[in-house]
């Protein structure tokens, strides 16, 4: 078998004199594999005229300015409160108590919420919760003695 033979890299994929070898590249071959590349952003379009500035979002002055007017918050207090009146006598209310603190968690959150309201429903889910898993809790002991 005959040894191969390797030629020289050509001039201009090899390392000038005096420059810093690339990490992890061999000493022969140390050019980065792109050239350089332009930072200016490239303008096409129907912004190219304004600069990129595009007014499109602003609303006109006619135009009221349309404000988020849904809450989450006193619907989170309404299912805390099924929930809790549910849980006093039976378990199975825990599936609306843990919506209801999902949604009070949510709502407070939210920066648009009464935090008041809020966190009254946090309080009065969590208490759902604990009474619905207490009934559950219960209602397994007995299904034990029974079996």
């Amino acid at each position: 078998m005959s040894d191969p033979h390797v030629e020289e890299p050509s001039p201009e994929v090899e390392r000038p004199e005096g420059s810093a070898a690339l990490p992890g590249a061999r000493k022969t071959y140390s050019k980065l594999p792109t050239g350089p590349v332009s930072v200016e952003p490239v303008m096409t379009g129907p912004d190219a005229d304004t600069g990129g500035i595009s007014t499109e979002w602003e609303p006109s002055a006619g135009e009221p300015y349309a404000e988020d007017k849904t809450r989450l918050a006193p619907w989170a207090l309404f299912a805390a409160i099924v929930a809790l009146c549910t849980s006093m006598f039976v378990g199975w209310g825990i599936p609306v108590a843990i919506i209801a603190v999902i949604a009070a968690i949510m709502s407070i959150r939210r920066p648009v919420e009464n935090r008041a309201v809020a966190i009254w429903a946090l309080v009065l889910g969590i208490a759902a919760t604990v009474f619905s898993a207490g009934w559950l809790i219960w209602a397994v002991t007995q299904f034990e003695r029974l079996v």
